[in-house]
Order: C-alpha cells, then structure tokens, then sequence
C-alpha cells in the first residue's frame, strides 16, 4: 500500500548538510504551519516555536554546547540556515512528547517541500547548563517554559541511505 504520506515517511531523511541558502519566507510560514497543526493531548498546545537564522547565535548556542559536555561536539546543527527551537512547560504532563510530534510534522513538511530536515536534542546542553536563562530569553522562550527539541531545517547538501529497517522491534499481541 503506498500513498504520499507513506511515501514522504519512507523517503525522508536525516540531513547533516546544507547548502549555505537561506529557506524563503513562504516555506518557512508553511513548515510553521504545519508545526501548529499538530494534534496535542487534550488540545493543549503547550509549544512556543522560536525561529532562529542567525548563524552568529547558532554558533553560541553550539559553543554552549561543547562547553557544557565538556567535549567538542562538533557542528550540531549542521550548517543549516535555519533551526526551530520548541520550548514548553515541562511540567505539562505530555508537553514534550507533543513537541515531538510538532517536530515531526515540521519534517514531513519541510520533506515536502523540497527541504531537508534534522531532529536534535543535543542543543539541550545549551539550556540546561549555567546559561540555560541567557538562551531562554535570547529565544524568547515564554516564562516557564524549557526546551523540548530543536530541528535544523534547509536546503540539502547531501543524504544518505535508508536506515535498515528491524523487523523483530514490532511484536503482535493477540
């Protein structure tokens, strides 16, 4: 059975490069779009979606980062001209998981339009450490709120193979 849906899930990937283009302003009103359309438990729509495309403050939230895993952790969000942060209230019973889901459907979308796409939750480092309220602000993260998953959005630069599929993670119950 396929259709465009099982396809763009089949088809999608991780993207860990990106052309130095910047996404227009219609395909990021889309993918904001589809963010915002996303089921939540009971309705609550518990995210706030802060839109960063400035590489300067990439490149701090990145240094942060290493800094607080004491390691060098490369270029987390892979050069990409655009990243989403989801923040929420953690103490929103399923606040994170929808935030999850949010940025799911943000994947799907960019996938659809010809973007490519990366789920992170390295840059937690970032907002957990002694500089986690200097980010909250800088990001706009409404009070209370936390960061729950960021994800890299652009043009791709390259891709890469279908990760294998493992057949004994499903278990029938009858």
């Amino acid at each position: 059975m396929s259709n465009s849906v099982l396809s763009a899930i089949a088809d999608r990937r991780s993207i860990r490069a990106y052309k130095a283009q910047q996404i227009t302003k219609e395909q990021l009103d889309a993918l904001l779009a589809a963010a915002v359309q996303s089921p939540s438990a009971r309705n609550a729509q518990p995210w706030h979606f802060s839109v960063v495309q400035n590489a300067a403050l990439l490149g701090e939230i990145n240094q942060e980062v290493s800094k607080n895993l004491d390691r060098d952790a490369g270029d987390i969000f892979h050069a990409a001209p655009t990243v989403l942060f989801l923040s929420c209230d953690p103490a929103g019973r399923w606040a994170r998981l929808d935030c999850g889901i949010a940025a799911q459907n943000i994947a799907l979308a960019a996938h659809s339009l010809g973007l490519g796409s990366v789920i992170l939750g390295m840059p937690d480092a970032a907002f957990t450490g002694p500089r986690s309220e200097y980010f909250n602000k800088l990001l706009k993260f409404p009070e209370g709120h936390s960061f729950a998953v960021a994800i890299a959005v652009g043009f791709p630069a390259g891709t890469k193979e279908a990760h294998p599929v493992e057949p004994d993670r499903i278990s029938y119950i009858s």
